[in-house]
């Protein structure tokens, strides 16, 4: 009886073990949960610099973000510029006459030149192009600053502050990265922004081509024009190599010579 009640124990024993470890087998593994971590992740915000504030400044002041959607038409020197933007799109024209009194349109489309005479497109050559879709875009740009200066291919550096007609200040100098700066990629900037209003009132250049040369240029005519300030220039040459930084000096001095007048006549918002 006492060997019987013994094996029937053995037995319970080791059933009982078989049904553990097949629980035990048959359970899904159990993947360790990973910890979380309370450390805040880090959002990387690049920080712009003292000219691109001021730059950005006066962005605003002259349009803003009214510049992206714009769409205009003005005369220069008895030709028909316009300009429309959308976003990162363009597109520029210019309807001139030729010597032959024949009526020619250049286009800049996003890049792309093209130019027709009296509605018949030629086939020009690469060179040609080039050149003719920079003296378009020089003009656009020129009467649209300072919006395109937020351009990536700009540097903008915080020269400092200076008083020009008893008015403060600060000065930005503009270069041009090579990659998307253009031809002229080499020539340098100076740009005079009002402290109080933030317009530029006064800009310089120092470019490098048909031999250089330096101009110092006061802004007068402002006009807002459908909440974009469009101004006029008067345009003053200074001896080549002087350094931009000494022109306000010059021309509070009346040591410059006015070669010309930069005018954007009939400005008007273009009807799409």
């Amino acid at each position: 009886m006492t060997n019987q009640t013994s094996m029937k124990s053995i037995i319970q024993l080791v059933v009982f073990s078989l049904a553990i470890a097949t629980f035990f087998s048959c359970k899904p593994e159990q993947k360790e949960t990973p910890k979380k971590e309370n450390k805040t992740e880090e959002i990387k915000t690049e920080k712009l610099s003292e000219g691109e504030v001021i730059i950005n400044s006066a962005i605003q002041a002259h349009g803003g973000e009214l510049y992206d959607k714009a769409s205009y038409t003005f005369v220069f020197r008895n030709r028909q510029y316009s300009f429309t933007n959308k976003g990162n799109s363009y597109r520029y024209s210019v309807i001139k006459q030729n010597d032959k009194k024949e009526e020619v349109i250049d286009v800049l489309d996003n890049g792309n030149f093209s130019r027709t005479i009296n509605g018949k497109k030629l086939d020009l050559k690469e060179e040609d192009a080039s050149r003719y879709g920079e003296s378009l875009n020089s003009v656009i740009y020129f009467a649209t600053l300072p919006y395109k200066l937020k351009d990536k291919a700009v540097n903008k550096t915080y020269v400092g502050e200076v008083t020009i007609k008893n008015e403060n200040y600060n000065v930005v100098e503009v270069t041009f990265k090579q990659e998307g700066g253009g031809k002229d990629f080499e020539d340098q900037y100076y740009y005079w922004v009002n402290k109080k209003s933030n317009t530029v009132d006064y800009l310089a250049y120092n470019y490098k081509v048909n031999g250089g040369g330096v101009r110092f240029r006061s802004s007068y005519n402002r006009r807002n024009v459908g909440g974009i300030i469009f101004q006029d220039y008067i345009n003053y040459k200074a001896e080549v190599g002087t350094p931009l930084s000494e022109l306000p000096s010059l021309y509070e001095n009346d040591k410059l010579k006015e070669v010309s007048r930069i005018d954007t006549e009939n400005v008007e918002i273009l009807k799409q």
